[in-house]
């Protein structure tokens, strides 16, 4: 890796004296000082690495016959800063917070410049921060430091103007995922695959090995899922991205009856518009008095601001595949998009590494969703106890499991992933992984192939 252009970090011990009640005492406080870094060259920037005038290139970046090396480099005092900053929201690493559920926090994990490289390249000054929220927390107590992190290219441009709208291949942001809670380290990359494969616009994603240097030369810290940024390029799908994009987050992301809150739909663009009336117009159509009146009429309101079609499908696809941790089991997990083109608000699926499997909080749903409240997930309650919709999400289960889901072509991308992925996840060392031996590894990609067969068991008795 060539010499990175960072000045050094120098460290000065202050001594001053202090009166602190009746008596003196000499305190000594250590203060590590950042010199000025904002004066260097730029030698690797070119168009169509780093400039926003390349569009982004899906193909070397989300690329799935290679597992690609990404390396992080952090000056030792920043990476401190960043540790500190854990410690002081979530406590001490290695140790439980102590206190009942998670640590609430309304504030993320602090952002700081580093370098990026990849394949001998140098992106400069990139905002990096860890990033998530159970999966932080469990990680950090766990004394793991195998943490998700988040890149942002231009984050620091007004402080570092030679940057002024770096990209990476076309990309502003991008997540590095952690796999955690999952040994086969596929699942985040699987069910995207299956979600875009099905038709619904889901953010690429692909297979890396990351190295951090904070100081002390490159640490493997592990396999890694890139997964595209939907506030970033995934909304270009669209053919208008001026829209509304909420990342929903707390009880009213639910669409029970009367629990809207502004607060909860945290809004990605058009942040200082203060505008949430296409939000309101779903609660209100989705709970109109006419849907046990006049199905007809409030199916055609209903349409008329959400895109049903797009949900069904997706509600089928997560359904099939199982995945827990989203709507219908927690209020988290998805975004809404206002397509400026329908004016209707669209369902866009995240954060599916808990994908694949039964799940936990009482596991994924049955087929026809026996057990699940109707008035606290509206969204699929009122939609499948509906007769029209009902044959529609019938019609996209079939598709799921006869296509993107079926059992041959799964099993096939379970052996191809798995060996291609195998090297970097047994190489995997302690404090970086979650995988307690390396037979782990395989026998999470045997519980892959044995839940496509149950699953595909599951569909045909469905159907029938």
């Amino acid at each position: 890796m060539k010499k990175i252009s960072i000045l050094l970090v120098l460290t000065m011990q202050l001594f001053f004296v202090s009166s602190c009640s009746k008596e003196d005492a000499v305190v000594d406080e250590v203060a590590e000082v950042e010199a000025d870094d904002t004066v260097f060259e730029i030698p690797d920037w070119t168009t169509a690495t780093h400039s926003k005038k390349a569009d982004p290139n899906f193909v070397e970046i989300f690329d799935d016959n290679s597992v690609k090396r990404l390396d992080i480099v952090i000056t030792s005092t920043r990476w401190k800063k960043m540790l500190a900053d854990m410690t002081a929201t979530y406590g001490t690493f290695g140790k439980s917070s102590g206190g009942p559920g998670l640590v609430s926090s309304d504030e993320d994990p602090i952002m700081v410049p580093a370098e990026v490289f990849y394949k001998g390249k140098e992106w400069y000054r990139v905002g990096v921060r860890f990033k998530g929220n159970s999966s932080l927390q469990s990680t950090w107590s766990s004394g793991n430091l195998k943490l998700s992190f988040k890149l942002d290219f231009d984050e620091y441009e007004e402080t570092y103007p030679q940057i002024d709208n770096q990209r990476f291949y076309g990309f502003k942001k991008l997540s590095l995922k952690n796999n955690y809670n999952d040994k086969s380290m596929l699942r985040e990359k699987v069910a995207t695959d299956i979600f875009r494969a099905s038709g619904v616009i889901s953010s690429h994603a692909a297979i890396y090995e990351v190295y951090v240097d904070h100081g002390d030369g490159p640490t493997y810290f592990g396999v890694y899922t890139l997964v595209e940024e939907v506030d970033d390029t995934l909304i270009d799908e669209f053919s208008n991205n001026d829209g509304n994009l909420y990342k929903p987050d707390g009880t009213g992301a639910s669409f029970s009856n009367g629990s809207f809150t502004e607060s909860v739909f945290v809004k990605k663009t058009n942040e200082d518009a203060a505008d949430y009336t296409d939000i309101k117009n779903l609660f209100t159509a989705l709970h109109a008095s006419n849907r046990t009146t006049d199905a007809a009429a409030w199916r055609t309101n209903l349409e008329s601001v959400f895109d049903t079609d797009t949900f069904l499908k997706y509600l089928a696809v997560n359904t099939v595949i199982q995945n827990w941790d989203t709507y219908g089991r927690m209020t988290h997990n998805y975004f809404l998009y206002n397509n400026p083109d329908t004016k209707k608000l669209s369902w866009i699926p995240w954060d599916n590494n808990e994908a694949l499997q039964t799940g936990n909080q009482g596991g994924s749903y049955a087929l026809n969703f026996s057990g699940l409240n109707a008035a606290s997930w509206p969204l699929i309650g009122y939609l499948y106890n509906d007769a029209t919709y009902k044959a529609k999400y019938d019609t996209y289960v079939k598709s799921v499991i006869n296509n993107a889901f079926n059992e041959m072509t799964m099993k096939a991308k379970y052996a191809a992933y798995g060996a291609l992925v195998k090297p970097y996840a047994i190489k995997e060392v302690k404090g970086y992984t979650f995988l307690n031996s390396t037979s782990d590894f395989q026998t999470a990609i045997d519980a892959l192939n044995a839940h496509v067969t149950s699953r595909t068991a599951a569909v045909n008795a469905y159907l029938k």
